[in-house]
């Protein structure tokens, strides 16, 4: 019966489309995982937190820098800055250059990742900054970590940056594997 779609026992049975039987499967193109994006960490300034970051989620680490994608560095650029006011300003003016088209040729400005410059909540003019920012561009946030202030990177990231994890591929999108690439 063409055209009629037939209970079987597992339930319909669904209708197929030309020839049935023994036609032989196509040939199908392996297909190839697609490698994480690979990422540099610029600082906006000194002590950002950029190197840490790139020691605890992997990626290459421009320091205050530019990445040279000539030379095998990574083109696309996650800013660090701290939460501080010269931290903001900074960021802010970071991301201007890109804008503005100011940036070298061949970059791409993924997102701008903010470092907790101290415990706690944000004075509201800090906090108004960053609502300036996440205006802008998307903006992963870095809690206070006491321990990565004394230079122990070994125990796993705050649950709040998982985001930033599955940005960077340090981490499957299950969230099942933390470490350092």
């Amino acid at each position: 019966m063409q055209g009629i779609a037939q209970q079987g026992p597992g339930g319909p049975e669904i209708w197929v489309r030309g020839p049935v039987g023994d036609t032989p499967p196509r040939p199908v193109a392996p297909q190839r995982a697609a490698s994480p994006r690979r990422f540099a960490w610029v600082a906006t300034h000194g002590g950002a937190g950029a190197s840490t970051l790139a020691a605890v989620f992997g990626g290459f680490d421009a320091g205050r820098g530019w990445p040279r994608p000539d030379q095998d560095e990574p083109a696309s650029v996650l800013l660090v800055a701290r939460t501080h006011a010269t931290g903001l300003h900074t960021a802010l003016r970071s991301l201007e250059l890109f804008q503005r088209g100011e940036a070298p040729p061949g970059l791409d400005l993924d997102a701008i990742v903010l470092v907790a410059d101290a415990p706690g909540r944000l004075p509201r003019p800090l906090a108004q900054h960053v609502k300036v920012i996440e205006s802008l561009l998307d903006v992963y946030r870095v809690p206070w970590v006491p321990d990565w202030r004394i230079g122990d990177l070994s125990g796993r990231p705050p649950r709040e940056c998982a985001s930033l994890a599955r940005l960077t591929g340090s981490v499957t999108s299950s969230g099942s594997r933390w470490g350092v690439r």
